[in-house]
């Protein structure tokens, strides 16, 4: 290796790291005012760390998930997440399976379409998706998955197609030779196929789901569901008044649960999006 690429790759590991503490700096940041008195977290003071006197321990987290509603809250979180996840990965990948497979002109304008959904803005559909919503009876934790699954198949189609232009059609062909149908050749030759592509898909949609705001809002029936991402708006009181230790304890325990499943399948997720990019 030449002093030039020493010098390149030394160049490039210190704008990526530099780039690494840029994102987590504000993780961080929330995560040292959850641990301080509400009296301390000021415009001033938000960038210190706690002392002994603005240390308040974990009071901030025991009012955030006493004081809204916290539990109900995570509970409907990881209903809307699981279930769309689910209904995404398995109706898109059977999707993506059937478009690769079946090469006809509507297989390809049905990928395009799923394509062109991806640049369309959520605006253009916001403001009809509330009533839409409540008199098709989506508004509910349980029933919203549809919803989302209209909104995430296109770049779900996206990435498994890509993935099973690399999966040769032989080992399809040899199971059905032995006796298996479309659904069991899918289920018991496909599907495991795309396990590296089914984790990188599904951590992408996991983040997207559990993370999101303005969907839920305009669709559920907040007056009996919320979401963590709705709840923490709720520490905003009246006459400009905001809860800010509870709301920074808010925001930590709905940043947890992505962390850990992030950290526990991150290699999946290069994993998934390089096979996703080869094209046989």
């Amino acid at each position: 290796m030449t002093k030039t690429h020493k010098l390149r790759d030394g160049i490039t590991s210190v704008l990526l790291t530099v780039l690494s503490l840029a994102w987590v700096y504000p993780v961080v940041m929330i995560l040292l005012n959850s641990l301080k008195k509400e009296t301390s977290i000021t415009t001033g003071g938000a960038f210190e760390l706690p002392t002994a006197e603005s240390f308040a321990g974990l009071e901030n987290y025991r009012s955030a998930i006493e004081a809204q509603g916290f539990p109900a809250a995570f509970w409907n979180s990881l209903v809307i997440t699981v279930l769309s996840a689910a209904l995404i990965l398995i109706c898109c990948s059977m999707c993506a399976w059937f478009i690769t497979r079946v090469r006809t002109w509507y297989s390809k304008a049905l990928y395009f379409l799923f394509v062109f959904s991806m640049v369309v803005p959520f605006q253009m559909l916001m403001f009809t998706l509330s009533s839409t919503a409540n008199r098709l009876h989506l508004d509910t934790p349980y029933t919203i998955c549809i919803i989302y699954l209209g909104f995430g198949a296109g770049l779900a189609v996206f990435m498994f197609c890509g993935f099973m232009k690399s999966v040769p059609i032989e080992v399809e062909e040899a199971a059905m030779i032995d006796g298996c149908g479309p659904v069991r050749t899918f289920f018991f030759v496909v599907l495991p196929i795309l396990k590296p592509t089914l984790i990188s898909v599904g951590i992408l949609e996991t983040m997207w789901l559990w993370n999101d705001y303005l969907l839920p809002y305009l669709s559920l029936d907040r007056t009996k569901y919320l979401t963590v991402p709705i709840l923490i708006q709720y520490f905003r009181g009246g006459f400009g008044r905001v809860e800010m230790g509870p709301m920074m304890a808010s925001i930590m325990l709905n940043v947890i649960p992505i962390v850990v499943v992030y950290l526990l399948c991150q290699k999946h997720i290069i994993k998934g999006v390089a096979a996703g990019a080869v094209k046989g």
